[in-house]
């Protein structure tokens, strides 16, 4: 059964604490974490994106000079595609950014995700994470104890702390979240993943089924 370290408010080692092997003992599957990663940018895309054709841009309706002995080109229309203020060909229009990933494959990738930072000792557990008021100095305090104070860190709470997100926001490279309400994406690139006991259960609750 994989183990992670547990740590106090404080940063101090006070012991190990076991993890759940259908959650954290996972095979790699980077394909489907792929997948997963790609559904989730996407769906950041609000796809309003838009451009006028030549039957939607204002004007054009009369033929600009007549069909024959100008010495010109012959033209339809001012708003064609090549004249100046004319329609956009082939440009973009609104669509829906939905690649379909079902909720086994998403479980999946999370689980290889949370493994792999589990094997290789970047997932630290905390018995409770609280500060007594909103002090970036505690904050930058708590990661230099743990000496994770120069990389990229993803902080997993259980509920929603004011205290304990204001006091990390204004340290660069440190994420706040609230588990299992994360993505894919902010979790990959994280050096180290800090969560507490409770963060932990709520995730196994959700996707070690």
């Amino acid at each position: 059964m994989p183990k992670a370290n547990l740590y106090n408010a404080q940063g101090q080692a006070i012991g190990e604490v076991e993890l759940s092997d259908r959650l954290f003992g996972a095979k790699a599957n980077l394909g489907t974490v792929h997948r997963a990663v790609v559904a989730q940018l996407a769906h950041l895309r609000q796809g309003t994106h838009d451009t006028k054709t030549r039957a939607e841009v204002r004007g054009g309706g009369r033929k600009p000079w007549r069909q024959k002995h100008t010495g010109r080109a012959r033209q339809g229309s001012i708003r064609a595609p090549h004249w100046r203020k004319g329609g956009i060909v082939h440009g973009p229009t609104p669509r829906d950014y939905n690649p379909i990933v079902n909720r086994k494959e998403r479980r999946l990738a999370f689980r290889t995700v949370l493994s792999d930072k589990a094997e290789n000792g970047a997932l630290l557990v905390v018995d409770e994470l609280s500060f007594p008021e909103i002090k970036t100095k505690q904050a930058a305090a708590f990661l230099k104890s743990l000496g994770v104070e120069n990389e990229r860190v993803l902080i997993l709470l259980h509920e929603p702390n004011e205290i304990v997100y204001k006091s990390f926001r204004n340290i660069p490279n440190v994420l706040v979240r609230i588990a299992p309400a994360f993505a894919l994406h902010e979790i990959i690139p994280a050096r180290r993943v800090i969560a507490t006991k409770q963060a932990i259960a709520k995730m196994e609750e959700v996707w070690a089924q």
